[in-house]
């Protein structure tokens, strides 16, 4: 079963749901016995995917089809469906009706698709819930942060940092690796510490005139701060990825896969800017994020935009 499982899961994580769900069917077919491991990654699977009614059976048949009790691993996936396919009231909704008090990770689901959606008003409602249970959660106020900037309510989002330095709450910056020659080498957004500083800006730069005429345009949405646009579009090229990205362009032989880890969740102008960097440079870029991983490749993302 544990080998069934870490594939389901694999399949999961790279955005293959079919093929997770069709391992299911076969896993079944030879008598295998599915476990509360199983559901948790095909609903991740059916998340990652936006099938919500594909989901929706398979959590209705934990219980009754196969006797096993829902954990809170396998609400959170469900909130998180449910919320990232804009099912937020559902979401909700399912949350409030579950047989136990939900954990941080349930409210921090149905948090993140608040931010996907720009939910506030539910979005404060989950915070709340959050901080009882984790009082010194970073990244709940993180997200909040980000849900108020996204809606230039910078007044709130003030508020919310000035409550996280009133707690002592610290949130450690995002960054991108990457390894060259047996070396890791770790980005921040608009770092200046590499030794290659000038030449990754220079590609930076290089590579943005020729996505501008490919037809990107930056999402400032996911600028973060109250800054003028032009600023916005800056602030935007220099984020991790896209700095680790432009470091593997100039240190790995054309042709390489360029491979990154982020810690955080990539950004939607970030995903948008390396399937047009994929296909220009006729590059694959696999980036592993807080979350799945995204392999790029002549400008499609294997995510499908999900």
């Amino acid at each position: 079963v544990v080998s069934w499982n870490v594939m389901i899961s694999g399949y999961a994580q790279h955005g293959c749901a079919k093929e997770a769900l069709r391992l299911i069917g076969k896993m079944q077919q030879e008598g295998m016995k599915l476990d509360h491991v199983t559901f948790i990654s095909a609903l991740s699977a059916c998340s990652h995917a936006g099938l919500v009614d594909e989901g929706r059976q398979y959590f209705d048949s934990i219980n009754r089809d196969h006797g096993i009790t829902p954990a809170g691993e396998h609400y959170a996936c469900m909130v998180d469906l449910l919320g990232r396919t804009g099912y937020l009231e559902e979401a909700y909704a399912f949350v409030s009706k579950m047989p136990f008090q939900p954990n941080s990770v349930v409210w921090m689901a149905l948090l993140g698709a608040c931010r996907v959606h720009a939910q506030m008003d539910l979005a404060e409602n989950a915070l709340g819930c959050v901080l009882e249970l984790e009082p010194q959660n970073a990244a709940a106020f993180v997200l909040l942060s980000n849900i108020y900037a996204s809606a230039n309510r910078w007044s709130n989002k003030a508020k919310v940092r000035k409550m996280m330095d009133s707690r002592g709450v610290k949130m450690d910056p995002g960054h991108s690796c990457i390894e060259v020659n047996n070396e890791i080498h770790a980005f921040v957004a608009d770092d200046t510490a590499h030794p290659q500083t000038m030449e990754i800006y220079a590609e930076l730069k290089r590579l943005s005139l020729q996505m501008t005429e490919a037809g990107y345009e930056p999402d400032t949405r996911f600028v973060l701060h109250d800054v003028e646009q032009q600023q916005k579009e800056l602030s935007l090229s220099h984020h991790s990825e896209k700095l680790a990205i432009a470091f593997g362009l100039i240190n790995l032989p054309s042709g390489m896969p360029i491979f990154i880890i982020k810690s955080l969740r990539v950004c939607g102008d970030c995903h948008t800017a390396t399937k047009f960097i994929s296909k220009l440079t006729r590059r694959e870029v696999i980036v592993r994020d807080a979350i799945r991983f995204h392999c790029f490749k002549d400008g499609v993302c294997s995510c499908g935009d999900y």
